[in-house]
């Protein structure tokens, strides 16, 4: 989200090599990232994934085990906090309407024809769908590639590649 949002924050924080998660409390919270507590921080990292991924002030609440005003003011926080971020949603939503499709980083598409659909339900998730497609989606092609690349490497070697398991690669690596 940071590379497709621009966000000035997001990238910062990247650069500086933080805890995005920390980082994000620290934001949210108004604190220095040195007096985020574990707490806040997973309360942050639910913010972040929650989201970006469209969840509503009801949903973050049920997660965060708190009241709904509390969890509508977090997510109005975080928009304020990571106006880049709001953008970037609002227009992968609307490029996604007008092409008929999200698509990652990668030029893979998928298809929405539910963007415009007069049932709210399918509409949002169609639109949840528009966010999450060029930020999942590009790191499941990135990893594939990845995946690919590190085989070639070990080809002909006594290691090999064992499995995948989410934006990790685990390798049988011999001494």
């Amino acid at each position: 989200m940071a590379h497709l949002s621009d966000d000035p924050s997001l990238i910062e924080a990247f650069k500086n090599g933080e805890d995005i998660h920390a980082a994000t409390a620290a934001k949210l919270f108004h604190k220095s990232i040195d007096e985020v507590t574990s707490e806040e921080r997973r309360r942050a990292k639910t913010a972040n994934f929650g989201i970006i991924y469209g969840i509503s002030a009801f949903g973050l609440s049920q997660r965060l085990d708190c009241p709904r005003g509390e969890a509508a003011a977090l997510i109005e926080s975080y928009f304020t906090q990571f106006p880049g971020v709001k953008e970037c949603m609002d227009k992968l939503v609307t490029e996604a309407r007008e092409r008929g499709y999200a698509e990652t980083l990668c030029g893979r598409r998928r298809k929405l024809p539910d963007l415009n659909s007069a049932n709210f339900n399918l509409r949002a998730a169609a639109e949840r769908t528009a966010i999450n497609t060029p930020i999942q989606g590009t790191a499941a092609d990135m990893i594939k590639i990845a995946m690919v690349r590190v085989a070639e490497l070990l080809q002909g070697k006594r290691s090999r590649l064992i499995m995948q398991i989410h934006d990790e690669l685990l390798i049988d690596l011999h001494e």
